[in-house]
C-alpha cells in the first residue's frame, strides 16, 4: 500500500490549489486527482446529490488503488465526509473554512468567511464556527458565481473583480482583519483579493493545513511511501482539460492531464 498513490477529488480544478501543497510536502507520493467539472459548482446541489457524486468519485478512487482519499471541496467534505467515513475503509482528509486561525489571531473581532452555499449552510461549519469563533464576530457570503469564472479561467477579468468587490466591500465595512476563503477555488482568486483588499486584512486558505494532515495520517498509518524515483501525478477531468492544464502548467512535477467521462 505504501506505494499507492494519494487520491484528491474536488468538483473541478480549484482543488488543484490543495494537490500543490500535498505536492509540496509529500514530494515521494504519486497523486490521482478527480476534477468533477461537468458537475461543478457542489456549492449549489441539494446535500443528498453531493453525497451521491462524493460516493462516485470516491469508488473511482479506490478502483485505481488509492491509499488514502483527500476531499480537496469544502462543499463535499462538509457535506459527505462523515458519509464517507462510515461506508469506505480508507482514510479520508476533508477541509473547511480555517475559522480557527483567523478567530484566534483577529484584533478587531471580526473575520469574513467567502464560501459556497452549500458550505455555509452544512451543520459542520456551523459547529466549527461555533467551537473555535467565541466573542468573534463571523461575516458569511456566499461567493456566487465564482467557482463558474475559475472553472473557465477567468481569474483576472472584470466580471471576477466585480463580483469580489460586491462581495467584500459589505465585510470591509464592518472591519475584518481576516477573510477565510472557504472554497478551494478561491486561493487562485488571491492576486486579485490582494488588489482589492487593504494591506492589513489577511487572507487564509486551509491547503497548508490539508497538506499536513495527510501527512500526518501517512505516518501514522506507516503508509508513507519511501521511493523517492518516478514519481507520478495524473489528473482526470471530464470535460475539456484546457484549465485544468493552465492552472498547472508551472509547476515542476511530471503530471499527466486526460479527459475521461465520469
Amino acid at each position: 500500500m505504501k506505494d499507492n498513490p494519494i487520491g484528491i477529488f474536488d468538483s473541478g480544478v480549484g482543488g488543484t490549489s490543495i494537490w500543490k501543497e500535498i505536492q509540496k510536502l509529500l514530494p515521494n507520493e504519486d497523486t490521482l486527482y478527480l476534477a468533477d467539472s461537468k458537475n461543478a459548482p457542489y456549492g449549489e446541489k441539494p446535500s443528498k446529490e453531493i453525497v451521491l457524486l462524493s460516493r462516485k468519485n470516491t469508488e473511482f478512487l479506490l478502483q485505481k488503488g488509492c491509499k488514502l482519499i483527500v476531499v480537496a471541496c469544502n462543499t463535499a467534505t462538509t457535506n459527505a465526509i462523515t458519509h464517507l467515513r462510515g461506508h469506505y475503509d480508507v482514510p479520508f482528509i476533508g477541509i473547511e473554512p480555517a475559522i480557527k486561525p483567523a478567530a484566534l489571531n483577529s484584533k478587531s473581532k471580526t473575520v469574513g468567511v467567502l464560501a459556497t452555499k452549500g458550505t455555509l449552510a452544512s451543520s459542520l461549519f456551523h459547529s466549527t464556527s461555533e467551537n473555535h469563533a467565541y466573542g468573534i464576530q463571523v461575516l458569511e457570503q456566499e461567493g456566487t458565481g465564482l467557482v463558474e469564472l475559475i472553472e473557465k479561467g477567468e481569474l483576472q477579468t472584470p466580471k471576477a473583480r466585480s463580483l469580489l468587490k460586491k462581495y467584500l466591500d459589505p465585510m470591509l465595512d464592518k472591519g475584518i482583519d481576516y477573510l477565510v476563503l472557504g472554497c478551494s477555488h478561491y486561493p487562485y482568486l488571491i492576486p486579485l483579493l490582494r488588489e482589492l483588499l487593504p494591506e492589513q486584512v489577511r487572507i487564509i486558505d486551509s491547503g497548508e493545513a490539508v497538506a499536513r494532515q495527510t501527512k500526518a495520517i501517512l505516518l501514522e498509518r506507516d503508509l508513507l511511501n519511501p521511493h523517492s524515483s518516478q514519481v507520478k501525478h495524473q489528473f482526470y477531468s471530464n470535460i475539456d482539460n484546457t484549465v485544468l492544464r493552465n492552472l498547472l502548467h508551472n509547476t515542476d512535477a511530471e503530471i499527466e492531464v486526460s479527459y475521461m467521462d465520469f
